[in-house]
């Protein structure tokens, strides 16, 4: 047998004349005490599963209210996940610090390497296990893959399309067992599979590809392959034999092969609290330890998140389901193949706070509630309930979903790093979670998402969330979905359903959800992204450093005195009466719309770039009160983008929030976390070095013709007009033989107009009308075009 840590438990009474004057007891595990067994009088036990056997009887036999067990310095190695029920109510275990002390779901390895080649060592097991993550001297060390391990390589850390081709399945001696991972066709998160043989034609057997709600294709290029004996090919991987019980591995170069320790992790989940609605888990804290060395899950049984994008295997290192008034603190999560962190079903109270979570597999966090709490469920995107067999009660249908919890100032990055559908703090069927001051950044998706509308209530406030959808995309740093109730898959049922029930929106989401004081930066999607059918929002005091906020499809969204730097709002297919209000924020660039059927409430008192940008707005007689100027931040260069006391924003009620409370708090947190990186501004006033900006007009690009060498490019009298950059097939204007890309605009129903100021002045004129005679001239010769502007 594999020798494994001893634990030693010493249980302090407090006594005062022979009798027990405190129902609260003190119970202390050191490695390094001396090993016996749990009838021994002096309460010494080998395992850690024996000391909460102890505990429990101190909870029945002395009717103990609380126990506190110490763990002195020292790795744990744990036999089985450790098990805490309602009967250990009141208990706390306390590391002596998460530097010091380790519950691992690994095992020590006993090795003796032999050379096999002139670069691969090998060695016989001295038992038989299975493991899927290898780790030497604390570093884990890399399954052997095609292509190779590249941390600078993006999808997968390296990924080809011919991952997975008839030519390299035949080169494997034995494919069976082999992992196969691609990415979703869109790039909506990742699916992976586990190869069981190879047909006739030579394409493989593949088992899996359920761990995502939003079924495709493999994604033809963003490929990879592992667990192929041919494939360990370079330092730093191994490969596991599972038949022949043989370690193959290809030292790394800061591993001396002759003396350095290696660990395997065996245990897929470390610590499961676990009681139900009716007999909760109360009052368990953890805090002080390090969690590490456990399996991926990725085989396991995966259930959809309602109609969101995700699927999520129901488990994690450290395990919470019918609790109220936990907490987990302090602690580092690291090394870990799966989830994280969950909270499943009911679960109230619980208090995630101070902990460090990075080198994960999937999600750091996750708030899970159970789909029989919610009414009329629909379980993937095209699935819809007719409303003649709806449930209309608004909100849940019973207790079991987590609400009241907290997460608070933890550190996280580079989870994901197997499980591309996963997040910093994932949130689906719970209410009133509040995520506040987090650091979350390096994830291959959201840094936060919320998979639905059910229940709302949620408050995320001053968080610092960046480096975000690094191998998806079509995502943001901040992510939700709203595909509830009052959603349909087929849009003109979805208007009509919306129109007669106008309250129906808020059936699920029946409490607002705040995002407040956040810091998003977002370079492959968007900083803020409420997706499909996203309700009920109120989003305020948030700077946006890169790609602005988007709002698809939705209700009762209020969006106010927030910054989007170099980028401006989304409104994305919006519904005829939306209640949506944009105001007082500041934009770096014009309104970039998408296929609206209306405005919105309110959308005024906003600060442009420009004249232009602004204009844009008005045509659609929203922005009457807004205004157009230079924002006049105060030091961007050290990301602090308050505005002076003259800035046109202030006029308009923009006020100032503070640009020093994003992020974690505590000091060890602050001096290891990474910020965003700071934006360059993109300067987009008219007065930009005489270049006029471009404007987005029905998803079409225009600017002004402002030099003598666009006049002569363009075969024009004046430096006068204004230039089609770039058309979009759908828009009105370019339909029925409209407008074409190298257009110029040089009037419209009569009315010179010298540049896109112009224009869209003119444009308003005839919104309502639906469209306007202009002149053009195409290659370099005037056409009159009757163009369509709905």
């Amino acid at each position: 047998m594999i020798n494994r840590f001893k634990l030693v438990i010493f249980v302090c009474l407090v006594i005062s004349l022979g009798a027990c004057t405190t129902n609260e007891y003190e119970i202390f595990v050191d490695q390094k005490a001396i090993v016996s067994n749990e009838n021994s009088p002096t309460n010494i036990f080998n395992e850690m599963e024996d000391a909460l056997v102890y505990a429990r009887k101190l909870k029945k036999e002395k009717q103990a209210k609380d126990i506190i067990i110490y763990v002195e310095p020292g790795q744990y190695y744990l036999k089985s996940h450790l098990v805490i029920s309602p009967a250990l109510n009141g208990l706390s275990i306390i590391g002596r610090g998460a530097d010091k002390v380790s519950f691992k779901g690994s095992v020590p390895l006993s090795l003796n390497w032999e050379k096999f080649d002139e670069h691969i060592y090998v060695s016989t097991l001295t038992e038989k296990i299975s493991f899927d993550q290898l780790v030497a001297d604390g570093n884990t060390q890399i399954l052997a893959r095609y292509p190779n391990y590249d941390e600078s390589a993006h999808y997968w850390q390296g990924y080809a399309e011919d991952a997975l081709s008839k030519e390299r399945v035949a080169s494997w001696k034995n494919p069976q067992g082999a992992l196969f991972h691609a990415l979703h066709s869109g790039r909506w998160g990742g699916f992976h599979w586990q190869i069981e043989g190879v047909n006739e034609d030579g394409t493989p057997v593949l088992k899996g590809g359920h761990q995502n709600n939003r079924g495709s294709k493999p994604h033809k290029e963003y490929r990879m392959v592992e667990n192929v004996f041919e494939e360990l090919d370079s330092p730093g991987e191994w490969y596991l034999d599972e038949k022949e019980n043989k370690l193959y591995y290809w030292p790394a170069t800061n591993i001396n092969i002759n003396t350095a320790h290696f660990e395997a992790s065996v245990l897929k989940d470390l610590v499961q609290i676990v009681g139900t609605l009716d007999n909760p888990v109360v009052d368990v804290r953890i805090s002080g330890i390090k969690f590490e060395g456990t399996q991926r899950t990725l085989f396991e049984a995966y259930e959809p998140l309602l109609r969101s994008d995700w699927t999520i295997y129901r488990g994690s290192a450290l395990f919470f389901e019918g609790t109220e008034g936990c907490a987990v603190e302090d602690c580092e999560f690291t090394k870990l193949g799966g989830n994280v962190i969950m909270a499943s079903k009911y679960n109230k109270g619980l208090e995630i706070k101070g902990n460090h979570i990075h080198e994960c597999g999937a999600s750091a966090i996750s708030f899970v509630g159970d789909a029989s709490a919610v009414r009329s469920p629909s379980f993937n995107y095209g699935q819809f309930v007719d409303y003649e067999d709806m449930d209309t009660i608004h909100g849940p249908k019973n207790e079991l979903y987590p609400r009241q919890c907290l997460v608070y100032d933890n550190l996280i990055h580079r989870i994901g790093r197997i499980e591309k559908q996963s997040a910093g703090v994932q949130i689906s069927m719970a209410m009133d979670i509040t995520v506040s001051h987090n650091s979350i950044y390096d994830v291959p998706r959201a840094g936060i998402n919320i998979g639905d509308g059910t229940w709302g209530g949620h408050v995320l406030e001053y968080n610092d969330v960046f480096n975000t959808v690094l191998e998806t995309s079509d995502h943001g740093s901040f992510n939700s979905w709203g595909r509830d109730r009052f959603w349909h898959p087929k849009r003109h049922v979805m208007d009509s359903l919306t129109s007669t029930y106008p309250s129906m929106p808020k059936w699920d989401a029946i409490h607002t959800t705040i995002i407040r004081n956040n810091r998003f930066r977002c370079d492959h999607g968007w900083d803020i992204d409420l997706d499909d059918g996203s309700s009920n929002y109120h989003i305020y005091n948030n700077l946006c450093l890169n790609n602005g906020i988007k709002l698809r499809e939705g209700f009762y969204r209020v969006v106010e005195n927030n910054i989007t730097v170099n980028n401006s709002l989304h409104p994305h297919v919006w519904f005829a009466s939306s209640e949506d209000v944009f105001r007082k924020n500041i934009v770096m660039d014009a309104y970039q719309d998408v296929g609206l059927l209306g405005w919105g409430k309110e959308l005024d008192h906003n600060l442009f770039p420009n004249e232009a940008a602004m204009l844009k707005s008005q045509i659609y007689d929203r922005d009457i009160h807004s205004s157009y100027g230079d924002p006049m931040f105060k030091d961007p260069e050290n990301l602090d983008f308050t505005v002076d006391a003259n800035s046109p924003a202030i006029k308009l009620g923009f006020v100032n929030f503070p640009m020093d409370v994003f992020g974690v708090e505590k000091q060890k947190f602050k001096a290891m976390a990474k910020t965003p990186e700071v934006p360059q501004l993109i300067a987009r006033t008219e007065s930009n070095q005489g270049k006029s900006p471009v404007v987005s007009w029905l998803r079409n690009q225009l600017k002004s013709v402002d030099s003598e060498q666009e006049q002569s490019a363009y075969g024009l009298n004046t430096a006068e007009g204004v230039i089609v950059l770039r058309t979009w097939k759908h828009s009105p204007a370019v339909k029925n033989k409209g407008l074409k890309k190298g257009d110029v605009i040089l009037e419209v129903e009569g009315v010179s107009v010298n540049n896109t100021v112009d224009f869209l002045k003119e444009n308003r004129k005839y919104q309502e009308k639906g469209e306007m005679n202009v002149v053009v001239m195409r290659n370099q010769k005037e056409n009159s075009l009757l163009i369509y502007l709905k």
